[in-house]
């Protein structure tokens, strides 16, 4: 199997290059700089720039599947300029990719398409649990970027391609994600959770977003899922693992709504909002997730380096 990986330079993409270089697949990547196209050794990189709509079509010679992870930070202050970027780094990259493919026709053999989404194009819930079934509506800025990202992925399938949508939850990773702004203070015995605390996390380790990449291409996965581990838990919670992981007390009350909201304005939902999501649909494809309980998880990302 070869894959070509967009994004493969961001948290997921680099251990997803590494796992899939030590199994044996052939990866080629998608780099925005040319510096860089020999940057991953094993790997075979090629040039594109999506708000250019340029790219180098030999990346898809000899490819199978496309893993697609390329989007700006969402973490970045939500200005207007950094939200367009957000939805056009998505939206953009996604629809340049399938006009490369539709003009190739039929000299690729791309058969599939393994695409990252985000479990915020669910709307917040503090009580339900939700799954791949939920109804989307574009009521806030995350679910629109989302559900704008997801119709362009969709549009694959008019060219034969199998469409495989990963909704991901909250990384676990040594290396960053949701874990890079909250380590400092938690470390510093000032871990705090935000709003009323209650709020639903759904997470995943690193080595399991990148174990369902792999699955759902090999195996060849079709149509939406949560890549989230089975057992989601409150911020409390969340925060209370953390901190025991790494050995430090959890004491200090949350972080008022109101003053989140007034510092970072819209950006506060990243935070406050809930997402209790369901990975039944995962559980019943016969995956067995490396770490499904957030207390083995935190230790892991605490204690080891990747």
């Amino acid at each position: 199997m070869k894959l070509l990986i967009t994004g493969a330079t961001g948290l997921v993409g680099r251990r997803l290059v590494q796992k899939a270089l030590s199994l044996g697949i052939e990866i080629h990547f998608l780099t925005t700089s040319k510096s860089k196209t020999g940057s991953i050794a094993g790997a075979k990189g090629f040039h594109w720039n999506p708000s250019k709509a340029e790219i180098d079509s030999a990346c898809f010679e000899g490819v199978d599947v496309v893993i697609h992870l390329a989007g700006a930070s969402i973490s970045k202050l939500w200005t207007s300029s950094n939200k367009r970027q957000i939805r056009s780094s998505r939206v953009d990259s996604t629809r340049l990719l399938h006009s490369s493919l539709k003009q190739l026709e039929p000299g690729h053999q791309v058969k599939q398409i393994v695409a990252a989404s985000a479990i915020g194009i669910y709307p917040s819930d503090f009580e339900n649990t939700v799954d791949e079934q939920t109804l989307v509506h574009p009521n806030s800025f995350m679910e629109e970027v989302v559900i704008s990202w997801e119709n362009e992925v969709d549009q694959f399938s008019s060219l034969g391609l199998r469409v495989t949508k990963l909704r991901i939850g909250l990384v676990l990773s040594p290396k960053g994600g949701v874990l890079g702004p909250l380590k400092i203070p938690t470390a510093w015995g000032l871990g705090a959770a935000f709003g009323n605390g209650k709020q639903g996390q759904s997470w995943i380790h690193i080595e399991d977003v990148v174990g369902l990449f792999l699955a759902a291409s090999e195996e060849q996965w079709e149509g939406v899922y949560n890549a989230v581990a089975p057992n989601p838990v409150s911020q409390t919670h969340f925060i209370g693992a953390l901190a025991k992981a790494l050995n430090r007390h959890y004491f200090l009350p949350p972080i008022p709504k109101f003053a989140l909201q007034l510092i970072i304005r819209e950006m506060s939902s990243l935070v406050l909002d809930s997402h209790w999501v369901s990975a039944q649909k995962i559980l019943e494809k016969g995956y067995l997730f490396s770490f499904p309980l957030v207390e083995e998880a935190m230790q892991d990302v605490v204690t080891k380096k990747r």
